[in-house]
């Protein structure tokens, strides 16, 4: 990945690949990506940002706009935490076996994990709890889409992926960003049709939508729900 300028715009040029188009994102952390086709020298992808100026301006702006209500959280008694969709109380607890458990609707903390290790150790249980969920339901999601859009998977793993929601690979290995799992099921399922598509097609391409559209019909409408509430799957 090589940061790149051009006037006042700055952003992460990714390496080219056998895509047909550029492909200029607006990353959940608010950065540039942008993904060329191989055949394009550096010069001529800054003069295609640039020509994507206004385009660019004003999907910032929305980005700034979506994210100024972030939640921040501060792991006390009463605090609501997603999961699958839904908010839950956050109950600090002075005995369980394990540092993080969920039941009855509630989230229950042990509350030595944040004496001892502050927000970071809090972080972490909910961080693993989010893992140890979502591996075995994203792998059941993955295994039901996979054969409408006429795949083969090699691996599934859920883990932190930084500002991407999922990223798949050449060889059929799918990543999933632990924080999915806040999502509702319906949400997942997009993501996870999204990054099976992309093992036909690696590009944003007509083709690309035309695929999702023929699993998900509805694909725009969950796409929208994640653009203007994925600012609020953290922690």
């Amino acid at each position: 990945m090589q940061r790149r300028q051009i006037r006042d715009i700055e952003y992460q040029l990714l390496p080219g690949s056998d895509r047909q188009t550029t492909d200029i994102v607006i990353e959940r952390n608010g950065t540039i990506t942008v993904h060329p086709p191989c055949w394009m020298t550096p010069e001529q992808v800054d003069e295609t940002v640039l020509s994507k100026r206004m385009w660019i301006y004003r999907n910032l702006a929305e980005w700034r706009d979506l994210n100024a209500t972030r939640v921040v959280r501060e792991f006390v008694n009463g605090e609501s935490f997603l999961y699958l969709g839904r908010n839950h109380r956050l109950q600090l607890v002075h005995k369980q076996d394990e540092p993080l458990k969920f039941s009855e609707g509630v989230f229950r903390l042990l509350r030595s994990v944040v004496d001892s290790d502050g927000k970071d150790g809090a972080h972490l249980a909910f961080q693993t709890f989010y893992t140890n969920r979502g591996l075995p339901r994203i792998k059941q999601r993955v295994n039901h889409f996979a054969g409408k859009v006429g795949v083969t998977i090699n691996t599934v793993q859920v883990k932190d992926l930084g500002y991407r929601w999922a990223t798949c690979t050449k060889s059929a290995d799918l990543y999933f960003h632990w924080k999915c799992v806040m999502a509702p099921p319906t949400i997942i399922d997009y993501i996870v049709v999204h990054e099976l598509c992309h093992l036909r097609y690696r590009d944003h391409s007509d083709a690309f939508w035309n695929e999702v559209d023929k699993i998900l019909p509805d694909y725009r409408e969950r796409k929208e729900w994640l653009r203007i509430r994925g600012a609020a799957m953290d922690l």
